[in-house]
């Protein structure tokens, strides 16, 4: 594993364990299909939730936030019908959880960050 997935895959650890005290419950990491991925699939109530993280230790080329372009939005939209097809369809919503360092501490929770 790369320096660079390591820490992505710390970045997923930490914001699991963030959204989990916050009484979300973590169902699927890493769903992959063809042409789309989410990090992290949790169940708030009765609602699914896909999770996008985004770690950026600089704001070189704007922040984490700015990292989730609307191709990126497109890709996840995708996977997250792929998911819902597979395992029923359920109320869902797109949350981001971005971190500019890999601490509890420097994470931002956008809940119902992307419109579907």
């Amino acid at each position: 594993m790369s320096t660079r997935q390591a820490a992505g895959a710390a970045a997923e650890d930490l914001a699991a364990a963030y959204l989990r005290r916050h009484g979300l419950a973590v169902v699927a990491r890493n769903f992959r299909v063809r042409g789309g991925e989410i990090d992290l699939v949790c169940r708030d109530g009765a609602t699914t939730v896909f999770v996008e993280v985004r770690l950026r230790r600089s704001t070189e080329f704007g922040g984490a936030a700015a990292s989730i372009t609307a191709a990126k939005q497109a890709r996840l939209r995708h996977a997250a019908l792929h998911w819902l097809a597979r395992h029923g369809e359920t109320p869902c919503r797109f949350d981001c959880v971005l971190l500019d360092r890999l601490a509890d501490d420097a994470i931002e929770w956008l809940r119902d960050a992307i419109r579907a």
